[in-house]
């Protein structure tokens, strides 16, 4: 059995005696906590101790992590023709886990498959999905998932029995409610059910229900929406007046920020069921919001629990407030929030205005999160997210409130909320900390009425780094109270986490980096071997056919023979990276290079054309003034897609506040000027911004030149950008490259006509390069402890500039325990001159070599000798 912390009494915690008293449970399961085979037999664990106990559990779980977004990106897919990789790739998941439990996936699941495989088929064949359909392809995850589940704890001591949701739960008929929300986002009445109570009583063991799924009158199947799972324990809770819930996942609760973005973020160790809605409204991602409105109703008490440390005590929430003193207890972000402002004098003193622009968001079945007034103008805020609108349902929404007034649309916004109780009492002690919005552009403010959060609407861009320094400011070290529970740093080093399945590149190799450093103050290294094996993946995708190098993110010449060599191409943007090529490899195919300068004078774009690369036009200017240079060329062209995307507005070059790219509106002037000048198009070009992990991506970005290039009946090649994302914490899902290859693989079926290029630069040397420095002092500042380095944002820029995140270890101490929260700086004179801030490191001490990770990409070419301090050395490490 585990070694479990003891849990709150429920009395305790002020819930009604006769709840308390009852041996019913809920446990709710979280898709990462069902996906593997070892999160399974601690799931075992924890339901044999829950029945030694004489608890009667009902389990409700998600579908197997990631499984709900594949379906998600199937119906995506066969709305375009496609999907055959997306279905393969459930089903596959479902069968590798039965694999690992030693279960008959055809035998437990076949029907299931079979039913994903024609409503996929159909679909595909007209191309349009029904809400109906829908909800059926999504629900099947939850199906498919609890069979497996069932079936394996039955086999391994755990009686089980199944049973279907759709029999228990039933939609609410809501008639304002448009088809899709009635599909996808159906309510259910929370009511005391004693058939159900009396199935669980009855039950020899452990009665297993699918989350996410009810049923509608007509007995369809019907979802809960996002979080439905939550949602789903939370009504079974209430049907079977269980005595708690336990909700297990990968983290042990709410914390006062997110762990993920603030290592100092605090675990709320209990929270009112008021406080704990705010929180997750407002951003975290613990607990859906709709789950917990049921529980208070009920009064029953919700632990939130860690699967994988199911020894820590977590969050209870429930009834119980220790006192009603005005607090902060969190910061939160929501991000992808899109703002429509209503502007007009008309609407000064209008009897009526807002009922009837409210009413044009009911109709089209959209939720309005912050309002803002003023006497001409309206803004609000709305979250497009989660598939329960319909596409283009927002444009529709812009065209019929223009009748009304002017609309303007901003969308990619985020809301940071300080999220606790009586927060207007808090005002005059968290002025100070309102200082971190002084440089940024703030569009809303938002003071609830129920006085729980206080919430400002910015870019979101900058929003995790917001969060992290208001958490700083708010959220002391010394902080005390009944609800501040440890770090998640302090959990982290009193917990046993999963390890890392291989260590990184500059683990395995220490000894040799600490040689390196022998006589050295700071350097980076290369790592050869991890050049080219990024390389050899990009190269092993069937359906790329070139694949240029960004050299401006590393022009070191070992790396850029290395890749050379390995077959990957060049491209430059300026005559200095041209000259380095050539000078490099004398011999190397021009048609090798590609050569993109922007808003550059005529004599670069000359050179382009006498060293016979080819030549990418990002503006109309050249074009217009200098045809005669460009007679009888063949050109590329960069397109501005509309949008960019990227984790930093900086490093995001696409849409009308990117300065690069040819907008889709000017492509007939293009055409044009191209006809005058004798010039032909031969490739057309387009990159959207940098870190990007979703696969997809790229298969957008063909569509939209693949559109843009039937003007031109000369282009050869679709060039698809760069931007390929790379991991920056340990623990990030990686880019996914035979995913990628196979989302191009189903394009390049359509338009075989074509060739599909790749420009990426990070990917193939961030993870290659790492910075290290020596340790010059330590200081203690009140409650922040700082190390310092031999070299700071004159060699690494990217923290100060884009706010990027670099993972950071003392190499020299390894082994040591990491117990110092500490920020790591360099000895440049700026404030910004921070290269890590709240990071855990062993004790460190003067001369100890210190570590940055992921720094072969946009670091020492973009290095200065900023303080005439000068540059650090560049080395390569090859191991054979």
């Amino acid at each position: 059995m585990l070694d479990e912390a003891p849990f709150r009494s429920p009395i305790d915690l002020g819930i009604d005696a006769d709840v308390a008293a009852s041996k019913r449970l809920v446990l709710k399961f979280g898709g990462t906590s069902v996906a593997t085979l070892e999160r399974w037999q601690r799931i075992r664990q924890i339901l044999q101790s829950r029945l030694a106990d004489d608890w009667r559990p009902l389990v409700v779980h998600s579908a197997l992590g990631g499984v709900s977004n594949s379906l998600q990106a199937l119906v995506r897919a066969t709305e375009r023709g496609a999907g055959a990789n997306e279905l393969d790739a459930v089903i596959v998941q479902h069968r590798d886990l039965a694999s690992a439990m030693q279960l008959d996936a055809d035998a437990l699941l076949g029907d299931y498959f079979d039913e994903l495989s024609q409503l996929s088929a159909g679909t595909r064949l007209v191309r349009e999905v029904s809400p109906r359909v829908h909800a059926r392809i999504l629900g099947l995850g939850e199906l498919m998932a609890t069979r497996m589940s069932a079936a394996w704890l039955a086999a391994h001591g755990v009686p089980t029995e199944w049973r279907d949701p759709r029999d228990w739960l039933t939609a609410e008929r809501r008639p304002s409610a448009s088809e899709r929300q009635l599909y996808l986002s159906a309510t259910c009445a929370a009511t005391f059910d004693p058939r159900l109570a009396a199935a669980l009583d009855e039950t020899d063991g452990v009665l297993l229900l699918p989350g996410f799924l009810a049923a509608n009158a007509d007995r369809e199947t019907v979802l809960l929406g996002r979080g439905g799972s939550d949602t789903s324990a939370a009504y079974f809770a209430v049907k079977v007046a269980a005595a708690r819930v336990e909700m297990f996942s990968d983290v042990p609760g709410v914390f006062s920020a997110d762990p993920r973005f603030v290592q100092g973020a605090r675990l709320l160790q209990q929270l009112h069921y008021d406080e704990a809605q705010e929180i997750a409204s407002t951003g975290s991602t613990v607990l859906h919001p709709r789950a917990v409105p049921p529980l208070r109703r009920a009064g029953i008490p919700l632990y939130l629990r860690s699967i994988d440390q199911p020894d820590v005590d977590g969050t209870v929430i429930s009834p119980a407030v220790d006192d009603d003193t005005p607090v902060v207890k969190a910061v939160s972000v929501q991000s992808g929030i899109t703002l429509v402002s209503l502007e007009g004098i008309a609407m000064w003193q209008e009897s009526g205005f807002l009922a009837r622009a409210f009413q044009v968001f009911a109709d089209a079945g959209i939720s309005i999160d912050f309002v803002s007034t003023s006497e001409s103008s309206v803004t609000l805020s709305i979250d497009p997210r989660g598939g329960e609108l319909a596409e283009g349902v927002i444009d529709d929404v812009v065209e019929s409130l223009r009748t009304l007034c002017r609309v303007r649309l901003l969308k990619d916004c985020a809301a940071v909320s300080l999220v606790g109780r009586r927060i207007r009492a808090t005002l005059h002690q968290i002025g100070s900390a309102m200082e971190v919005f002084e440089e940024e552009r703030v569009y809303l403010v938002s003071q609830a009425a129920n006085d729980l959060n206080f919430s400002f609407v910015t870019d979101e861009d900058n929003a995790y780094r917001l969060v992290s320094r208001l958490h700083n400011l708010l959220f002391p070290a010394s902080l005390r109270g009944a609800s501040f529970g440890p770090s998640w740093s302090t959990l982290q080093r009193q917990v046993s986490l999963p390890e890392v399945s291989e260590p990184r590149w500059w683990e395995s190799h220490a000894p040799a980096l600490l040689q390196l450093m022998d006589d050295r103050q700071a350097a980076y290294v290369y790592s050869l071997d991890e050049v080219r094996m990024a390389a050899e993946r990009l190269q092993s995708m069937q359906h790329v056919a070139a694949v240029f190098f960004a050299m401006k993110s590393n022009s070191h010449p070992d790396i850029l023979r290395t890749l050379v060599d390995c077959g990957i191409n060049l491209e430059c943007v300026s005559p200095g990276e041209l000259h380095r090529v050539f000078d490099l490899f004398p011999d190397l195919d021009p048609k090798r290079v590609l050569f993109t300068p922007n808003f550059a004078p005529r004599n670069e774009y000359a050179l382009g054309i006498e060293r016979g690369v080819n030549l990418t036009l990002d503006n109309l200017f050249p074009l217009r003034q200098w045809p005669d240079l460009f007679a009888g060329q063949d050109l590329f062209v960069r397109l501005d897609p509309g949008q960019g995307r990227g984790h930093h507005e900086h490093v995001k070059t696409a849409g009308s506040h990117a300065k690069f790219g040819i907008p889709l509106f000017e492509l007939d002037e293009l055409a044009a000027l191209v006809a005058s000048a004798g010039a032909r198009i031969v490739g057309i070009h387009a990159h959207s911004g940098s870190g990007i992990l979703d696969h997809d991506n790229w298969e957008q970005v063909a569509a939209t030149l693949a559109a843009a290039a039937e003007r031109f009946p000369d282009v050869r090649v679709l060039d698809l950008g760069g931007g390929l994302g790379v991991p920056e914490r340990s623990g990030d899902q990686e880019l996914d490259i035979r995913r990628l290859d196979e989302s191009l693989a189903e394009w390049r079926d359509r338009a075989p006509q074509y060739e599909l290029w790749l420009e990426p630069g990070r990917y193939l040397v961030a993870a290659a390069g790492v910075l290290m420095a020596r340790v010059t002092q330590t200081k203690g500042k009140g409650r922040m402890k700082y190390v310092g380095i031999a070299t700071g944002m004159n060699s690494l820029i990217r923290p100060a500039l884009y706010g990027a995140y670099h993972e950071i270890a003392n190499l020299s101490r390894l082994d040591d325990p990491a117990n110092d929260l500490v920020t790591v700086v360099g000895p440049i004179c700026e404030s910004a001159d921070k290269l890590g801030t709240d990071r855990l490191l062993p004790v460190s001490e003067e001369g100890d070599v210190i570590l940055i990770a992921n720094a072969g990409a946009y670091g020492a070419v973009m290095a200065s000798d900023y303080n005439l301090r000068d540059r650090v050395e560049e080395l390569t490490l090859t191991i054979k």
